[in-house]
């Protein structure tokens, strides 16, 4: 770290230390429930309980997929619940559970992209879910495009409540109440059975997975200064297609198993009111288990992770607040990926096995002026990798002002760094060489509150990434009119930087009155370079228009009417691939075929009936109201090596399909 860089991060203490002598300190509270969704504070979006529920879909019920609605957010694809966001893959997106960075928290299979994904968060459990896109907190670590915050909700303590959830493709229990007068519990279950529905749509039906998920916290008020936490996330995804067996070849999926486990104890602690500290210590492990036709295995592999932190939050003055904190991440992981030819004999394609520690630390502070319509942040944070043994120190600084009443212009400049999963680190196809991705990101918002709760938001932003990691021979290609087949082991190398540049609108009502819910539209375009190759394209998720749109109308207390709607033009088709009279070809140039555009309308009510002990709400959906025939891209699953002619896998996603569920509480 260089002197001047040193000097940056010594000078927010004292500075901190001088605001604080300019008046008293601030109360600061926990909140325990949102007021609603919307826009928060420091480009957050956020969704509340109410809202998850709306927009998990009857369907699918995962929270994920009410993210898929939030303005700028991009994805085409029925199946997945991941996202892209600002031309970024989901793998740049850090998700956070309660202060804590989780590995992979998605149900999918390992290996194939022909089925399809989803979140392993219960939504019936959850109290708010915020995406961060902008200039977002330094205690989001190791996060090179966004952060999204997934919040649990703390269970009751009036008494036990049961609520049993059932609907097309899911069903699912939740069970709530005290366990001492200063404790209290929440669990669920849930079971989906959406591969059902995803296997009429599938190009290959029998790669549809099953899944199902568990859900806890504990929450402890054990002094009026000290709260204690403990969640518990438990998953298994599975796929069983020994009904096909007599059709799989020596490569083929036959039997995975995917086990993930979550556990996360966090301490809250208020010594004084202007002062409060959090603490997490969790463990995090999954693992992968894929056998063949003859049970003979083509890949496993486990991932170990032991994650700690701390962070401090003192409101020295009403001009001034301080914040600080460290963490710690010691992760491990180990296993393989193969092939097998006619005699049975493998080829090792990929192998990893290692660990590291990662550490890091981050010092900000912010200071209010002119009657509080003048606010600045700067912030620094400094990153260290045990295997790769590379320093980062990553600032940032943002101000809003207030320039009329009720209008605010804000302006953000913030560096952020992500470091490659220890299955990179620890392989044969990478390596310690490999290098933190780093991103620099730019953006300029203009904020118009036309009642308390009518927000227009305009938002500029770019984004300049280096060292992302990327394998450059991978894809086959057309070169000097022949084609040139990948090599048995395609390196990572950080050979891919690129440019995201785009604009973005959204009106915004808040709840609090009958309508609430939000339109928007964004503008984008992200263009990489790659340096071994020397080639330049759209990034795989460049998608240069997106509209997202939700109303909920609440027409009395207990009935309530909403509609989803999601326009894409379209994300490149991954690869070298073009279109030629309704046939793909392998082409010299990446990502220059796309398919049609996305558009899906989602219509839904709610009425709810209250008696004695129970209560009990209907729900009635209808997905893609229009049936637009909306299609994805699977996989590359054939070449010509003569001609280049290939053979692709596209399916169709969902038609028009109406869903029913029923919640029944008490």
């Amino acid at each position: 770290m260089s002197n001047q860089n040193t000097v940056y991060l010594t000078l927010l203490i004292p500075l901190s230390l001088f605001f604080a002598s300019l008046g008293k300190g601030q109360v600061i509270t926990v909140s325990e429930q949102p007021d609603s969704s919307g826009p928060g504070g420091d480009g957050q979006f956020l969704i509340t309980s109410q809202d998850i529920q709306k927009l998990a879909t009857v369907v699918a019920n995962d929270p994920l997929r009410s993210v898929q609605a939030i303005p700028g957010v991009t994805s085409d694809n029925d199946f997945e619940a991941r996202f892209s966001l600002r031309g970024a893959d989901f793998s740049r997106i850090g998700v956070y559970l309660d202060g804590i960075l989780l590995h992979n928290p998605i149900h999918s299979m390992e290996g194939t992209d022909l089925s399809g994904s989803a979140g392993f968060f219960n939504a019936s459990a959850l109290r708010a879910i915020s995406l961060n896109d902008d200039i977002y907190s330094e205690r989001f670590a190791d996060s090179s495009a966004a952060v999204l915050d997934v919040a649990m909700r703390d269970g009751k303590r009036d008494g036990y409540h049961l609520q049993l959830n059932f609907g097309l493709a899911q069903s699912g229990v939740q069970v709530t109440g005290p366990v001492t007068g200063k404790c209290s519990w929440i669990g669920a279950f849930r079971k989906s059975y959406i591969q059902y529905l995803i296997s009429r749509e599938l190009t290959d039906p029998s790669m549809a997975f099953g899944l199902q998920d568990e859900q806890g916290r504990l929450s402890c008020q054990i002094s009026r200064s000290d709260i204690v936490t403990l969640d518990l996330i438990g998953s298994n995804t599975t796929l069983d297609r020994t009904s096909v067996r007599n059709q799989l070849g020596a490569n083929d999926l036959m039997l995975v198993d995917q086990p993930a486990r979550v556990a996360n104890l966090g301490w809250i602690f208020t010594p004084q009111p202007n002062l409060l500290i959090t603490s997490h210590l969790a463990w995090i492990a999954d693992s992968f288990q894929d056998l063949d036709a003859w049970k003979l295995p083509l890949g496993n592999g486990s991932y170990r992770e032991w994650a700690g932190n701390s962070n401090l939050t003192w409101s020295e003055s009403q001009y001034g607040t301080f914040e600080a904190g460290f963490d710690a991440r010691s992760r491990r992981a180990g296993g393989f990926s193969q092939e097998y030819d006619r005699a049975q004999d493998f080829e090792l394609r990929n192998n990893y096995a290692g660990g590291d520690l990662l550490t890091g630390g981050y010092l900000s502070q912010s200071w209010t002026a002119w009657g509080k319509r003048l606010h600045f942040t700067a912030s620094g944070r400094w990153d260290h990798d045990s295997v790769d043994r590379v320093s980062v120190l990553s600032p940032q600084a943002g101000i809003t002002l207030g320039v009329v009443r009720r209008v605010q212009l804000s302006l953000g400049w913030g560096q952020y760094t992500q470091f490659p999963d220890i299955t990179q680190l620890g392989s044969n196809l990478g390596g310690a060489r490999l290098l933190p991705m780093r991103s620099t990101h730019v953006t300029a918002a203009m904020q118009f509150r036309f009642k308390p709760s009518t927000i227009l938001r305009i938002e500029g932003y770019e984004r300049f990434d280096r060292d992302l990691l990327d394998q450059p021979y991978y894809d086959p290609r057309m070169l000097d009119g022949r084609v040139l087949p990948p090599p048995p082991l395609p390196l990572y190398d950080n050979s891919l930087r690129g440019t995201a540049k785009g604009a973005e609108v959204y009106l915004a009502r808040q709840m609090g009155s009958r309508v609430s819910g939000w339109i928007s539209y964004a503008y984008g375009k992200t263009w990489m370079q790659e340096s071994v190759t020397g080639g330049a394209f759209p990034s795989d998720w460049d998608q240069r228009h997106t509209i997202n749109a939700y109303v909920s109308y609440t027409i009395r207390p207990s009935f309530s009417v909403s509609a989803k709607f999601t326009y894409g033009s379209g994300f490149p088709v991954p690869g070298y691939l073009t279109m030629i009279r309704n046939q793909f070809y392998l082409t010299d140039h990446r990502n220059t075929f796309r398919l049609d555009s996305y558009a899906r309308l989602d219509l839904r009510a709610n009425k709810t009936w209250q008696r004695e002990k129970w209560t009990t709400t209907l729900f009635a959906e209808v997905l893609n109201v229009t049936n637009r025939k909306n299609l994805r891209f699977g996989s590359l699953d054939w070449y010509s090596l003569e001609t280049g002619l290939a053979v692709a896998s596209v399916d169709q996603m969902f038609p028009i399909l109406p869903a029913v569920g029923i919640v029944m509480e008490r």
